[in-house]
């Protein structure tokens, strides 16, 4: 019997476990929110729509014993952004409520993986990893799954092809210093910055930076227009989620401590996102990715700007 727990169930714990209730990802899955009404209506809304889903045992409360013996614990709770503040001014208050927090899952769930979906997510993971005492393979962050998605959609949108057949994942912090992979990106096997528009053209460097740019600030166009990103971070955890549980092996550009990747040292200890293969075990092997120079150094630079907001705090 899988079982999955969800702290904090504000939108974005609320659109996680929607999606895994009409994904049916695990048998069990449980609410936990200080805010006891809350979690008792969001439980009677996901139930109430049983019906017409794969079949879940969904309960929730305001004390921690729900979460016991969880499999996965998704960890959404924490401040949130608010319009015009970047995700790494989250990150005092949230390392603060990983100290408190984390230690507590990890007494009534032991076994568990923790999956962290609370920004600055690679801030918050490296906390998660510090006060948990699991190993580095049991603790990882959402990362960059959803900007990779992003980014895969506008590359779909811009040349006419179905998303699912672009393969190009964005690296580094979930944040400003995020860093596309146009190396290793394509298209049906083909090269994105050689497909063919239908212009006649290519999608030159100017082309890729406007879809970069797009990535970027999507959250926030978001942020300001409903007041937060759920949705598709709902569905993007539930396909961690399912990787994790069905025991995939699937690659996915999550974020997880970082040592002895290829030709890139300065990214030891830090916990950044690159394609990574997910499993039952959590993260394991973080593959060898092609890169330019320039990604390389972009890279570098996204993981210096993590580690000095997690040295500030304590963390790095």
């Amino acid at each position: 019997m899988t079982k999955v727990a969800i702290v904090g169930a504000g939108a974005v714990g609320s659109a996680i476990a929607y999606a895994a209730q009409i994904r049916g990802v695990c048998e069990n899955l449980a609410l936990y929110d200080l805010n006891a009404v809350k979690v008792r209506a969001e439980v009677l809304d996901l139930n109430h729509g049983m019906q017409f889903t794969p079949m879940t045992r969904i309960e929730g409360g305001d004390d921690l014993e729900v979460c016991r013996d969880s499999d996965v614990i998704v960890v959404t709770a924490g401040a949130k952004q608010q319009p015009g503040q970047s995700r790494l001014d989250l990150a005092a208050a949230n390392v603060a409520m990983c100290r408190t927090l984390v230690p507590r899952l990890v007494e009534v769930a032991p076994s568990t993986l923790l999956l962290m979906v609370t920004n600055p997510v690679d801030v918050v993971t490296m906390a998660a990893l510090r006060f948990s005492g699991l190993g580095p393979r049991r603790v990882l962050g959402s990362g960059t799954v959803l900007d990779s998605s992003r980014l895969r959609f506008l590359l779909a949108q811009r040349t006419g092809v179905a998303v699912q057949n672009v393969h190009a994942y964005i690296a580094g912090e979930h944040g400003d210093s995020e860093v596309p992979l146009w190396s290793s990106a394509t298209i049906a096997g083909v090269p994105v910055c050689s497909w063919p528009l239908s212009t006649g053209e290519t999608l030159d460097a100017d082309a890729c930076g406007t879809i970069h740019a797009q990535v970027v600030n999507s959250a926030y166009e978001i942020i300001e227009g409903k007041g937060a990103t759920s949705l598709a971070v709902g569905l993007a955890v539930s396909r961690i989620l399912e990787a994790i549980l069905k025991d995939e092996h699937r690659v996915l550009p999550v974020s997880s401590l970082l040592h002895g990747v290829e030709g890139l040292k300065e990214l030891d200890g830090v916990c950044l996102s690159m394609p990574s293969i997910v499993g039952r075990y959590g993260v394991g092997r973080v593959l060898p990715v092609p890169l330019s120079d320039g990604e390389r150094q972009s890279l570098v630079t996204s993981a210096d700007a993590v580690r000095a907001v997690a040295a500030d705090l304590g963390v790095g």
